[in-house]
């Protein structure tokens, strides 16, 4: 049975390349599992996405634990603990990552024994949330990989999953799925199927023990209120929103009301953006009525907040 996981963020597209791959293993003639999984539905969030495909009738349920095959479409989100990027991964699984670095790169900070491909990037996008058409072009790297998936099979499923969405777009996913199939040729039926799951050698958890922690810290949010403060969900950011106090008019009540998150704090009138709870939705930028918030990217902001502290010490 192939086991494939996709790793991507809201917005870029992981559902959708979950259904093609699918549906491109059901046109070969295989039985197919596809279904996402994610927490908040929220543009740059976390989610992933899984494929199972056998020539049997499949049994299996839940998330794959043990992937033949993981792609991640962005790689800021390996290092993001939420995100799971690296679990189940063992020396029998590709790892297909999206990215401008080098496999050696990668293989130096994860420490990895399986094999790591890469899918590079032409050019860095800007807006890391959206990264245009990379559903369809993980798709197209991931047919390849399996061997199974003729270039034939995954346009039409490229075809019938984006039919409601016109011809220009379809015709754009065509072009980045069937080039990046092509780019992996010489990786072809790279992924092997695994095997099923023995009772027999199932071990128990690693159990660890944690000392006793006060209910309002360590109980689920049903039974204690107000502990959302402790999920730093800036992590989900990929754009960072940023105040120009020269142009605010003061009027917070607008950004500081339409945020969803109520990240936005006010200080003597004047709107302070908590970034370890802003999700970056960019939903300020969008209603601010004299243009003081603009958004960067979150890496250029981070590098400009290092400059600066840099510049402090000196």
């Amino acid at each position: 049975m192939y086991r494939i996981r996709f790793h991507g963020r809201g917005g870029q597209g992981m559902k959708t390349a979950s259904r093609i791959l699918g549906t491109a293993f059901f046109l070969e003639g295989y039985e197919v599992q596809d279904a996402p999984r994610y927490g908040a539905e929220r543009r740059g969030a976390p989610i992933f996405a899984y494929v199972r495909a056998d020539s049997k009738p499949i049994n299996e349920r839940g998330i794959i634990l043990n992937p033949d095959l993981v792609i991640v479409a962005d790689d800021s989100l390996v290092p993001v603990p939420a995100a799971g990027v690296m679990a189940g991964i063992t020396a029998h699984t590709l790892l297909l990552i999206n990215s401008n670095e080098e496999e050696s790169e990668w293989r130096h900070r994860l420490n990895l024994e399986c094999p790591v491909l890469i899918l590079s990037l032409k050019e860095e996008v800007s807006e890391r949330a959206e990264l245009p058409y990379i559903g369809a072009t993980c798709t197209g790297a991931s047919a390849r990989l399996t061997g199974v998936i003729s270039n034939r099979a995954l346009e039409q499923a490229i075809r019938e999953e984006l039919s409601e969405l016109g011809t220009t777009v379809i015709e754009k996913n065509l072009e980045n799925a069937l080039a990046a199939y092509e780019s992996m040729a010489d990786n072809e039926g790279a992924i092997t199927e695994g095997g099923l799951a023995s009772a027999d050698s199932y071990a128990l958890p690693g159990w660890i023990d944690l000392p006793f922690e006060d209910a309002r810290t360590s109980a689920p949010a049903i039974y204690a209120p107000a502990t959302s403060v402790e999920v730093k969900t800036g992590l989900w950011r990929t754009q960072r929103p940023i105040i120009d106090y020269d142009l605010c008019k003061k009027c917070w009540w607008i950004c500081g009301s339409y945020c969803p998150d109520g990240a936005i704090e006010v200080e003597e009138s004047l709107p302070i953006i908590d970034y370890d709870h802003c999700k970056g939705c960019l939903v300020c930028v969008a209603q601010c009525p004299s243009h003081a918030i603009e958004a960067i990217p979150e890496a250029q902001a981070q590098a400009l907040e290092a400059e600066t502290q840099e510049g402090e010490q000196k």
